[in-house]
């Protein structure tokens, strides 16, 4: 099931029993195109999460920790200041719509009572989070400005006339009708009824019309079997279907293809259904500056080193430059001012002849000496060019394993790997002089073996840092891919068996760059072997005495 009309209705009757009355405490905004609102209701903080994220758009009650980014949004402090401390009047749905309005109750800088409307529109990429005033119906602020260019129809803008989105000519299927009557006695078959019943009725999903058309068409009362079918969204019983694909929907289909897993409320069943999806494009989202970033710092490494190994090839040359100095010093008489170009036995080479260039503005013994500077100069830049080169390798592979960081980092991580580019310069502080909200160190991803043995996973170079040189005992083990990018994995023991062992190398090669190969070398050592030279960048160690496994990757279980 899509988050639909259907679904939309389920979640506003769970919002109303759960937060209705409730006093909002605290309000944030993790990601760019979502809004955390903390309600106190019942003696309990609930997190409310209204997103407008083109892909995963929805409201719900969310247990899932999140990080708040250092500095707030404009539109995160336009939110606090006028919804702090108001009370929910209510939730309610506008139709069978996928649009949900919120009803504040506040008051205003003069101390008078006033309603506003927090509107969000579940509407996949023209999703959208309205600040409304009721009473004026101008708009105060969205999550998304919406300008004449984008939408000649609906501006949605600070100090704009709020206007709903275009209402679709279906009928409200809560309202008394007999559509669904008729359209049984024209389609016999599950699919095409489906059809019709979307194209008739307003908010019915897919997934949602197909159950309705196997319950009416297995039916020998009609009115009972929609009756108790829209009347079971007032009291769902909320399941994931894990089958060809995994979808959920807010109470079991008749037809379910699939294993059903079920949840307590709905919220619970979408914190599990998108938890992972989520994460995965928050981090993406976050990650986006980051990557550019690095993008732009590898292509700068790259382009050197190419410019450094030519220097080299240049300086491979040095003597050739030196043999025309001598040969030249040697012939010198043979020369006369004014020459471009001369032929000499060369004496390193048989005496075959070789043609030499000269510079006809200089004297001859100058030009013996042009070619001796020429020289002196490439032999010089060797142990220069050498370091340099160094130098840059040493970058493009600190980049490519923050590269390999981010496709399986979490929103925690990002900040993480933000903030580290911060410290080491390649990204520039916003609001400097202020001062800035302290990020959050976040822990290491932590894992089981199979005889129970905990092994620690870092997930950017901070924590690769903490967790090598901090977390980790002198003798417990250290584990990390050899020669490419990859975590720095800890087993939680002193001895631990050569299974655990196994499993954790296993997971140190599934957390790296080598995740995709079938044999993958990982070293391991006691953790006291583990040094870190100075000026080194984050998450960059030095070790001896290791021994070495061959393991394909594998995840362990959390």
């Amino acid at each position: 099931m899509s988050f639909d009309g259907f679904f939309t209705h389920a979640i506003v009757h769970e919002l109303n029993s759960t937060l209705k009355t409730g006093r909002v405490a605290r309000i944030s905004q993790p990601y760019p195109a979502e809004l955390i609102i903390t309600i106190r209701a019942q003696r309990h903080n609930y997190a409310l999460l209204l997103s407008a994220n083109p892909t995963y758009p929805r409201v719900q009650v969310t247990e899932v920790p999140f990080t708040n980014p250092a500095v707030p949004t404009n539109f995160t402090m336009t939110m606090r200041k006028y919804l702090d401390g108001a009370i929910l009047e209510g939730v309610e749905q506008v139709g069978n719509d996928r649009i949900i309005r919120l009803t504040f109750n506040t008051r205003d800088e003069l101390g008078d009572s006033q309603r506003l409307l927090l509107i969000s529109e579940i509407m996949a990429r023209h999703s959208n989070i309205s600040l409304v005033n009721e009473k004026t119906g101008k708009i105060i602020d969205t999550v998304k400005h919406v300008g004449a260019d984008q939408n000649r129809v609906r501006l949605l803008l600070p100090g704009a006339t709020f206007i709903m989105p275009p209402k679709q000519d279906k009928a409200d299927p809560y309202l008394p009708n007999q559509i669904y009557s008729d359209l049984v006695r024209q389609y016999q078959e599950p699919a095409e009824l489906a059809k019709q019943l979307q194209a008739h009725y307003e908010g019915l999903g897919h997934d949602t019309a197909r159950d309705l058309a196997d319950r009416l068409l297995a039916s020998d009362h009609l009115p009972t079997t929609y009756q108790q079918f829209i009347q079971h969204f007032d009291q769902p019983d909320p399941v994931i279907i894990d089958g060809r694909k995994k979808d959920f929907m807010a109470f079991p289909p008749l037809n379910a293809a699939g294993e059903l897993q079920h949840f307590t409320t709905l919220s619970a069943l979408l914190d599990s259904y998108y938890q992972q999806k989520a994460q995965q494009d928050r981090s993406k989202e976050l990650a986006g500056q980051v990557l550019k970033v690095i993008k732009n710092e590898l292509k700068k490494d790259r382009r050197k080193v190419k410019k450094l190994n030519q220097q080299l090839a240049d300086a491979s040359q040095a003597d050739q430059y030196r043999i025309r100095g001598e040969i030249l010093t040697t012939y010198l008489g043979k020369l006369t001012p004014g020459m471009d170009a001369i032929t000499l036995p060369n004496f390193y080479d048989d005496n075959k002849p070789l043609k030499i260039s000269l510079s006809p503005e200089l004297s001859p013994s100058r030009n013996a000496q042009k070619y001796f500077t020429k020289y002196d100069k490439l032999k010089a830049s060797v142990a220069h060019v050498n370091e340099q080169l160094k130098l840059a390798n040493a970058e493009i592979e600190y980049f490519e394993n923050i590269q390999n960081q981010i496709e399986l980092a979490s929103p925690a991580d990002i900040q993480e790997i933000r903030l580290e580019l911060q410290q080491e310069g390649y990204i520039k502080q916003k609001h400097k002089g202020k001062k800035q909200r302290k990020v959050r160190a976040s822990k290491p991803e932590q894992f089981h073996t199979s005889d129970g043995t905990v092994v620690l996973v870092g997930k950017n170079n901070l924590q690769n840092d903490r967790l090598s040189f901090k977390t980790a005992n002198k003798n417990e083990i250290w584990l990390h891919v050899k020669d490419i990018p990859g975590s720095h994995v800890v087993i939680r023991d002193t001895n631990p068996s050569d299974e655990t062992i196994l499993e954790a190398a296993q997971l140190a090669a599934y957390f790296s760059k080598g995740r995709d190969s079938d044999n993958v070398p990982v070293d391991y050592l006691p953790a006291k072997r583990l040094r870190k030279p100075n000026g080194a960048k984050p998450g960059f160690v030095t070790f001896t005495g290791q021994k070495t496994l061959r393991v394909t990757p594998k995840k362990l279980t959390n």
